[in-house]
């Protein structure tokens, strides 16, 4: 017999709709209603227990689902626990389950990360710069100190007399050339502006000869020697130019780069002779176990600036050498061409003046050339 307990049991239609029977039916009546239902939907009864959990939130692993109709077996009841499957979140609002995957996980834990990797790799480099810092103070303090003995006599340093003395001699040398150059310069300004009196000259002479018939011929011979004049000068500019051009090669490209490579030679031989100093200072103090690491840092130390000393010592050496020769056939060249083409100038050779361009391959741009032709005007 069914008690009235049992028909206070929560049962489901095919509408989710919850009723309940009325307490003064009949346990026949009960049964067909039952059955009805068994038949047509296979309801499903819940419990009070599960629908409390499931407005609160429902936890899967405590929950349990009967299935079958009114009075099955026990061998329906199904825990949730061993049911395998994604994780799900009960929304209460749409009565409906979110699956919940671990995509939120695997991305917070991909985002921490690369953010650890990012700041390891921030204090990697800071760490990097600060010992980069710490090394620079360290050799500027170490060079400074050398300078100031070396300036007061304090300080030995170490000198080469045959590669300074070579030296003194470039540097005296290439202010020379750089008098020549300015010079030379100065020349191509005033000899432009004879050329271009020169030709105003001679266009003045021209327009007069046709208008003064009565002076016609002197005119026009006065027109004639201002034009071969402006000719000869322009030819006679073109040689200084490229003589010029040389000379400006050889003075600021060629002599500089070997005085660069002087000033990083007596950059490091100022290092070498603060490291060697340093080492002197250190082995006379005391053998205790502090300091003889420090002699052995200062001597590591000590060796690396002395190959870097002798290294660019060498390249000074042959650096010297190579603009010697270089210097030598260049301005060999450049005179004979000055000579020549002044000589011709001054004589008035204007056949000999062209030869000399020949002979040095230079070629001279035609008047105008370098104004841009009536089409390309705006």
């Amino acid at each position: 017999m069914l008690s009235k307990a049992a028909t206070m049991e929560i049962l489901m239609n095919r509408n989710g709709d919850a009723g309940t029977l009325p307490e003064d039916d009949s346990l026949e009546q009960v049964a067909k209603l039952q059955w009805s239902l068994d038949e047509k939907v296979g309801s499903f009864t819940i419990t009070r227990d599960l629908q409390q959990v499931m407005v609160s939130g429902p936890n899967l692993n405590e929950t349990s689902v009967v299935s079958g109709g009114y009075g099955g077996t026990a061998e329906g009841i199904i825990p949730t626990a061993s049911i395998k499957g994604p994780a799900v979140r009960y929304n209460a609002q749409f009565n409906r389950r979110i699956p919940v995957t671990g995509q939120g996980s695997s991305m917070q834990d991909s985002r921490s990360s690369s953010s650890m990797t990012a700041e390891e790799s921030s204090r990697g480099v800071a760490v990097e710069k600060l010992d980069f810092m710490k090394q620079w103070g360290l050799n500027t303090y170490k060079c400074t100190k050398q300078m100031i003995a070396e300036r007061f006599g304090r300080g030995s340093r170490t000198v080469d007399l045959e590669l300074e003395a070579q030296i003194e001699v470039l540097r005296d040398t290439k202010r020379k050339y750089e008098n020549v150059l300015r010079l030379a310069r100065a020349l191509t300004n005033h000899l432009y502006s004879m050329v271009q009196t020169q030709h105003a000259l001679g266009d003045t002479f021209t327009d007069l000869s046709l208008k003064s018939p009565e002076l016609r011929d002197e005119f026009g011979y006065n027109a004639e020697t201002q034009k071969l004049l402006c000719k000869n000068g322009e030819t006679l500019l073109g040689a200084i130019n490229f003589f010029v051009s040389s000379i400006n090669t050889l003075v600021n490209k060629t002599m500089e780069d070997t005085l660069m490579t002087i000033k990083m030679y007596e950059a490091a031989r100022l290092e070498f002779d603060a490291y060697r100093a340093d080492l002197e200072e250190l082995s006379v103090g005391p053998r205790d176990v502090v300091n003889m690491a420090r002699i052995d840092t200062a001597q590591e130390q000590y060796q690396i600036h002395k190959d870097k000393y002798e290294r660019l010592r060498s390249d000074v050496t042959i650096k010297l050498n190579f603009l010697d020769e270089n210097k030598v056939k260049v301005m060999h060249k450049q005179l004979l061409l000055f000579h020549n083409a002044v000589s011709a100038y001054f004589a008035g050779n204007q056949q000999q003046l062209e030869q000399t361009l020949k002979q040095f391959n230079i070629k001279l741009r035609p008047p105008g050339a370098d104004k841009p032709s009536w089409l390309e005007e705006p």
